[in-house]
């Protein structure tokens, strides 16, 4: 019985993560789909480059809602159904998967930065509260989101280890982070190149901000010397 209710509650994070809300809330308002434009992610910082804040920050709070909520639930449940630590943190994880490959969109979701905050804060809230506070020093002191969410999902399973140590969890907060460097990597070589856009700037825009050198001019064409013979044949002739 513990393991088909396990494996229910892990099948419902699933279905809850795969509610694509940067495509809803896009719809709602009468916006363009986000995988139309920008980076084509599916996620608060591309609905942000249409230039509707409240859309891009509705998408924010119901992307980490998604993550939040199954988890607490799963632990409200936890006494009745005999959950532990390790079946709240899969279902956390199949959230977060589910925002990654979401069913109910041909399995094209975002990167699962919000979500995945979503998920540490209803696990461990000390943990989520230091990953977010990594994020926002990031994010605030250079304006890349991508190198924001890098930085933290690098440094999530190392608060969790060297604060709380490992246990029933570490595993999918491990894989859950991994994920989260594999769905930047495209990001991490345009960190690399210089053309990752900042928060709220268009994509593509850093690469335009590159300078070429103009063309150099081309040399006067002088005129070829003339003969001393035909410049005395030439006065002749005027006269």
């Amino acid at each position: 019985m513990p393991l088909a209710t396990s494996l229910a509650a892990v099948i419902v994070g699933y279905l809850i993560g795969s509610l694509s809300f940067a495509v809803i809330v896009s719809r709602a308002l009468g916006l363009a789909d986000p995988r139309s434009y920008g980076s084509g992610n599916p996620g608060a910082t591309n609905v942000l480059r249409s230039g509707n804040k409240t859309a891009a920050v509705l998408t924010l709070v119901l992307d980490a809602l998604k993550g939040f909520v199954p988890v607490l639930v799963a632990s409200l449940l936890a006494p009745r159904l005999g959950f532990g630590e390790g079946t709240l943190a899969w279902v956390g994880l199949a959230a977060f998967l589910g925002h990654v490959f979401p069913v109910f969109f041909r399995f094209q979701g975002g990167k699962g930065v919000a979500t995945a905050a979503g998920v540490l804060l209803a696990l461990n809230p000390l943990l989520g509260l230091a990953t977010l506070a990594t994020w926002l020093i990031v994010a605030g002191l250079l304006r890349y989101s991508s190198l924001a969410a890098i930085v933290a999902a690098v440094c999530a399973p190392f608060y969790q280890l060297l604060i709380w140590g490992g246990g029933p969890s570490s595993l999918p907060l491990l894989a859950m982070s991994l994920l989260l460097l594999w769905r930047h990597g495209g990001n991490m070589r345009k960190l690399i190149t210089g053309r990752e856009s900042k928060i709220g700037q268009k994509e593509g825009a850093a690469a335009t901000k590159t300078s070429h050198p103009a063309p150099a001019s081309a040399p006067a064409v002088r005129a070829a010397p003339t003969h001393p013979g035909a410049r005395r044949r030439a006065r002749k002739g005027r006269r």
